[in-house]
């Protein structure tokens, strides 16, 4: 996969380190594509751990950098933190800008394979290949300590991603996750047109079933998922106790933290943070 030059479009001094948005041009979904990275001072010395954050439905790479207070946590814990845009843009497809949960701002984290959509919106290829693949060569990553979350359709992609790239990621974690999108409205309405009526492509994409077929290494402490009680989509949308139920079935380590009073707003992702940082952190010990 080559990667193309990376242009520099914002650089702020956060902390001991700089918060950085860049583009380059992605030969994965055919565009022009947007990251955030938060680099620590740290790493002008040595090789540091990395974590992936990906984003929720409507969002671009400014959310998370801007909302969540991640660069204080960065700095401290020597982290560099990466987190890309959540679709492709720009592409014109017809349909892909009408609803805010499809098309920009909502690829879902997948390969489309139905001929309008599978051009661009092959966004699982892009974080996994890609995007990792930039940031590794780019930045001073060590690359045995590289952990993988996300909110909401961004904690279903990171989910997906550790079940599909066994051993790729030394950890991942949640907040509010889609946990079995194909079985949400969000998802049954993307995947009908990212994957036509194929179930079983469905099945693919979607952490619930996932777990039931991984194989691959376990974490040592089981993986931190985060739900807000009063999340508006908690029961409609994420699903977290379906997940939960086939964790214990295929016998995979998670805990889930129902955090009373909490909704699905960033104000809940900056209040536990740093329980992931410190999750991720102790992961990467071993």
């Amino acid at each position: 996969m080559s990667s193309s030059a990376l242009t520099r479009e914002q650089s702020s001094k956060a902390f001991d380190g700089h918060q950085y948005v860049y583009n380059h041009e992605s030969s994965t979904v055919g565009c022009k594509m947007k990251f955030g990275v938060y680099v620590p001072a740290k790493a002008e010395k040595e090789r540091v751990p990395l974590l992936i954050f990906l984003s929720g439905l409507t969002c671009t790479e400014q959310n998370f950098i801007t909302k969540s207070g991640v660069q204080r946590l960065a700095s401290e814990y020597g982290f560099i933190v990466a987190n890309p845009d959540t679709s492709p843009r720009g592409c014109k497809i017809e349909g892909d800008s009408d609803k805010w949960d499809f098309g920009e701002g909502a690829g879902y984290y997948i390969d489309a394979t139905e001929s309008k959509w599978s051009k661009n919106y092959q966004m699982f290829s892009y974080i996994n290949e890609e995007f990792y693949e930039l940031i590794v060569k780019n930045f001073n990553v060590n690359p045995n300590q590289i952990g993988i979350f996300g909110h909401s359709m961004g904690g279903h992609g990171a989910l997906i991603s550790f079940f599909k790239r066994p051993g790729q990621y030394k950890s991942v974690s949640a907040f509010a996750p889609i946990c079995n999108a194909s079985k949400s409205d969000w998802g049954i309405n993307a995947y009908t047109k990212f994957f036509g009526q194929d179930k079983n492509l469905w099945k693919q994409y979607d952490a619930t079933e996932l777990v039931a077929s991984y194989h691959g290494p376990k974490p040592h402490a089981p993986v931190l998922i985060d739900q807000g009680s009063d999340d508006n989509f908690k029961d409609k949308q994420l699903f977290p106790e379906r997940f939960i139920d086939a964790c214990k079935t295929a016998s995979f380590p998670i805990e889930l933290r129902e955090q009373a009073g909490y909704d699905h707003s960033y104000y809940f992702i900056m209040t536990f943070l740093e329980d992931h940082f410190k999750y991720h952190k102790k992961e990467f010990e071993h």
